[in-house]
């Protein structure tokens, strides 16, 4: 597939953009890509998806901290696919069911999300959609330093007992699988916004 990736020069694009390459995609231009994938900033990713999506190219997006629900309303418009998730590491997406499964049982819960110093969204989407899965109103705590990359905990406390679900992203190559996956499924996908990696897992 032709992608045009935005972002190529961050963090997570460094890592992505050799993985596209060697998973037989290939990188481009706006103007000839056939798929949008997006790792910038709050304040640019906007600007990024309407351009693909006025050109008719479907879009995958990992950037968190903006509102995606308006470039949904154009994607659906223009029959187009947005998909948009808060974290493509498949292993963070198996926390959020497992939490959402246990805090039936214990409902008592506090999300703490550590991540590097340059993520500019607090908390992160990640806990922000963890939350949302949660019965109750779940407090999030959000630490950032230097040395970390991307670990979220969710504490579910009963009487005398405490669950801790964790999971740690040590490098930006745990993105790789979540987002080869959304690229895979992207054309399968319904016009409009689709949220969260857990929609593509079975």
């Amino acid at each position: 597939m032709k992608i045009v990736l935005f972002g190529r020069g961050g963090k997570v694009g460094d890592v992505l953009a050799p993985a596209l390459e060697k998973a037989g995609h290939e990188l481009v231009e706006l103007q000839q890509a056939e798929a949008m994938v997006d790792f910038t900033a709050p304040e640019a990713v906007e600007g990024h998806v309407r351009a693909a999506l006025e050109r008719g190219v479907p879009c995958v997006v990992g950037t968190s901290g903006w509102d995606p629900g308006p470039a949904g309303e154009l994607a659906a418009d223009r029959g187009l696919a947005l998909f948009v998730a808060p974290n493509f590491a498949i292993g963070a997406v198996l926390m959020m069911r497992l939490a959402a499964q246990a805090a039936r049982y214990l409902p008592r819960a506090e999300i703490v999300e550590l991540h590097g110093e340059a993520k500019k969204d607090a908390p992160s989407g990640t806990a922000k959609a963890t939350a949302e899965l949660l019965p109750a109103d779940v407090p999030v705590h959000s630490v950032r330093l230097p040395g970390l990359v991307a670990h979220q905990e969710v504490l579910l406390g009963g009487e005398g007992q405490l669950l801790t679900i964790r999971h740690d992203a040590f490098s930006r190559e745990a993105y790789v699988p979540g987002v080869l996956l959304a690229l895979d499924r992207l054309r399968s996908l319904p016009p409009g916004l689709t949220l969260g990696l857990d929609a593509l897992l079975d």
